[in-house]
């Protein structure tokens, strides 16, 4: 009998197919935010999914709300304009999701980004042209022992795998570690994470022309602003910010 090279891989592919359906079968989906049955492979059920706060009108360059009909730039982005790009934020920071993402990175609930990561990749407008990397917005190493994971990289992942685009969470690094922006205004947040960044040195011998910056939530843009100063330093032509939420 002949054996192809195709044979091995295809056998995976349905043993991959096989186990999915299993586990689905075992535990069946169950909405994350009221718990009724989730819909398709979504810890989400359709009432909830039409419900959420799905990012609908803002700043062209950082996305912060604005009334239907203004814009298309916010007063702060007129006055001085970011140094990154526009930004692209999937939902408003607001109920279900902020709690999702609460659960996500102070509770370890990796379900949460799980259900999170898969409805950015489900719903994402492709962009025209692909950035060349996806750059997932680092943790301090002592904050990442705490934690466990990087949410921006949990995020990051599912968008990688849904335009084919290189994820690289090595070429960032966060030096320096800062306080928590919670609770910071403007200014604050802006002089807690300067100089807080390095990158890696694969990224500066050899910049992309076109790079997406990933996180979670967008509050100022004061951590954006300073990575994208550094990427652009080093010869970044195009710096996108991707958030789940803007708040």
């Amino acid at each position: 009998m002949k054996v192809t090279g195709k044979a091995p891989g295809a056998a995976v592919r349905i043993t991959g197919r096989l186990t999915k359906a299993l586990v689905r079968a075992l535990y069946p989906p169950v909405c994350l935010v009221c718990r009724a049955p989730g819909h398709g492979d979504l810890d989400l059920c359709a009432p909830c999914r039409s419900e959420l706060p799905w990012f609908r009108h803002g700043c062209a360059a950082c996305a912060r709300r604005l009334p239907d009909g203004a814009g298309p730039l916010c007063g702060t982005c007129l006055r001085r304009p970011p140094a990154f790009d526009p930004t692209r934020a999937l939902f408003h920071y607001a109920p279900p999701v902020d709690r999702l993402i609460a659960g996500l990175k102070y509770r370890g609930r990796l379900a949460h980004g799980r259900l999170l990561g898969s409805l950015w990749a489900d719903t994402l407008s492709v962009p025209d042209p692909l950035p060349e990397l996806i750059l997932p917005v680092p943790l301090h190493p002592a904050r990442l022992r705490e934690r466990g994971f990087n949410q921006a990289l949990e995020l990051a992942r599912p968008l990688g795998q849904r335009l084919g685009v290189p994820v690289a969470p090595a070429l960032i690094r966060r030096v320096v570690p800062t306080p928590s922006q919670q609770g910071l205004r403007g200014r604050e947040r802006r002089n807690n994470v300067r100089q807080a960044f390095a990158l890696s040195p694969a990224l500066a011998c050899a910049p992309p022309e076109r790079v997406a910056l990933v996180d979670d939530v967008m509050t100022t843009g004061s951590t954006a602003g300073e990575i994208a100063r550094l990427l652009r330093r080093a010869g970044v032509g195009r710096v996108e910010v991707w958030v789940l939420a803007r708040a």
